[in-house]
């Protein structure tokens, strides 16, 4: 990574945190003041709300991420290929602040070389005719050789672009133009246009990341956060209440509370006698009267009925 693009960037994201951690603070602390604003049905408890707010306040403290993590492979960032990781046709370079890496592919799984920035410096190279690449070549200044027995390593870029992305990297990086001590001219075109580049990748990236900060801490927060503490204290909070096994404290009352309780316990004995002499009356109320014995009556025999003859047709 470029030295300056980095410590740029670094400074710029620092900006960000501030605010960042104040949206976070700030929907915190609502979400702690509802939780104080639920626990007051709690009141005449007031060690277990005491215990509840205190679960509810150390878990949501303890879920605000803060995440520092500088993608430069981002697809929206401008040049990632050929500027911040020099690609090749062959090899998959990284430039660092103490060295300079080239992997067999952009997996960086397998390291070709390590080549260390000490004492080296870079100087152009004529584009050959049978190619259009543009290239520079780094040697060192103690005459020793650079890559096994190379006194010198050239590099070729697609553009002339690429070119002098890669001069300002290590330029940032401590590896100056040949007969150079590296105290340029502020006014020098090639210098300038190192500035103009370095420019572009900052604004690049940072438009990378006010994108992303607009997008992901609202999500971010109400995954993490809120939907994190609903869940905890429906599934959790209990468990963590009755952790301590002292769930008999918890419930002791208020003093206010007792007093209250103590006043009204002959109130509430009064209204369960009355409401049991009620039901007791309304029980006799809505059962059937009993039917009245008939008295002075007496049974007499029926007189006989006179007996019927069945006469022949001729005296009717």
């Amino acid at each position: 990574m470029i030295p300056a693009f980095e410590t740029v960037v670094k400074k710029k994201i620092s900006r960000l945190k501030e605010p960042c951690l104040q949206f976070v603070d700030m929907v915190s602390q609502e979400l702690m003041t509802t939780a104080r604003q639920c626990t007051s049905q709690l009141n005449s408890f007031p060690k277990l709300r005491e215990r509840t707010e205190n679960i509810i306040t150390i878990y949501c403290l303890l879920h605000i991420p803060l995440l520092a993590y500088m993608n430069t492979k981002h697809d929206d960032f401008i040049m990632n290929i050929g500027i911040m990781r020099g690609g090749a046709r062959k090899y998959w370079f990284v430039l660092s602040a103490e060295s300079l890496s080239w992997f067999k592919d952009e997996k960086e799984t397998e390291k070709k070389f390590m080549l260390p920035l000490d004492n080296l410096r870079l100087k152009d190279v004529e584009k050959s005719f049978m190619s259009s690449k543009c290239a520079f070549a780094i040697f060192s200044t103690e005459t020793r050789t650079v890559y096994k027995d190379y006194q010198s390593l050239e590099l070729a870029c697609n553009s002339q672009a690429e070119l002098d992305s890669w001069k300002a990297s290590l330029l940032r990086a401590g590896v100056f133009p040949e007969n150079e001590n590296g105290h340029k001219d502020l006014t020098d075109p090639q210098l300038e246009r190192q500035v103009e580049t370095l420019f572009s990748l900052v604004d690049s990236y940072m438009n990378i990341i006010y994108k992303t900060i607009k997008d992901l801490m609202p999500k971010t927060i109400m995954h993490l956060l809120i939907n994190s503490v609903k869940e905890f204290i429906r599934s959790e909070l209990l468990v963590q209440l009755c952790a301590q096994g002292d769930c008999a404290v918890l419930m002791d009352k208020s003093p206010e509370q007792s007093q209250r309780w103590q006043e009204v316990q002959p109130k509430q004995a009064a209204l369960q006698e009355a409401l049991r002499i009620i039901a007791e009356i309304d029980t006799f109320m809505r059962a059937p009267p009993p039917s009245a014995p008939v008295r002075g009556l007496q049974c007499f025999p029926s007189p006989p009925l006179p007996a019927l003859t069945l006469q022949s047709e001729q005296q009717l």
